[in-house]
């Protein structure tokens, strides 16, 4: 099992804690991450580009010119691809992008991340995060005592309104919960902070 320190806001060490082997200390797979960020990226795209086709741009109701006689290239319309402000041939039209990628592997990306945390010395744990007006001031005062550098995703239990209002103002940081955390985050910042419910909460979860 791996062991990590425990740390209060103030930055200091109070105690230590052994996280389950299985979330936290499993050997990354690099691999099915891969797959579940694609899925999750492919998921955000709204898909609504458009272009219009031939039938869709206005005029061209009548035959340019004659078939024969004239010389010219035989022409049906003034509004076919070839023509300035025609229609857009094989454009793109408004569609999906979702699709679904197995609950295991989703889990299995998830745990692949959370072990690579703790691997890369990137994981802190604090004994609880509470602070007692919504106040962006103390937020940095927390991370600066933790030496935090770089983005920083805070990962709470449950909704704590002054943590994450707090937070919100402060570049290269983010709160998430449990139950909404994803890959893409994981992956886009590098510290990641957690308290013990935190833990104890993973733990309920992905066991």
């Amino acid at each position: 099992m791996p062991k990590i320190d425990v740390y209060n806001i103030k930055g200091n060490k109070v105690n230590s804690v052994e996280l389950k082997e299985d979330i936290f200390g499993i050997e990354p797979n690099k691999a099915v991450i891969h797959s579940v960020l694609v899925n999750f990226l492919a998921n955000q795209r709204q898909g609504t580009q458009s272009t219009k086709t031939r039938s869709e741009v206005s005029g061209g109701g009548r035959k340019p010119w004659k078939q024969k006689g004239s010389g010219r290239a035989r022409q049906g319309s003034i509004r076919a691809s070839q023509w300035v402000k025609g229609g857009i041939a094989l454009g793109p039209k408004p569609r999906s992008y979702k699709y679904t990628v197995n609950k295991k592997e989703k889990r299995l990306a998830i745990k692949s991340l959370l072990s690579s945390k703790v691997l890369e010395n990137e994981l802190i744990v604090i004994d609880e995060l509470n602070i007692p007006a919504i106040k962006t001031q103390e937020m940095v005062k927390v991370l600066t005592n933790l030496k935090v550098e770089g983005k920083t995703l805070i990962l709470l239990p449950e909704k704590n309104e002054n943590v994450q209002k707090s937070s919100r103002n402060i570049e290269g940081t983010k709160t998430t919960l449990v139950n909404t955390i994803n890959v893409y985050d994981l992956l886009k910042y590098k510290n990641l902070i957690i308290t013990l419910d935190t833990v104890k909460k993973l733990e309920e979860v992905y066991a």
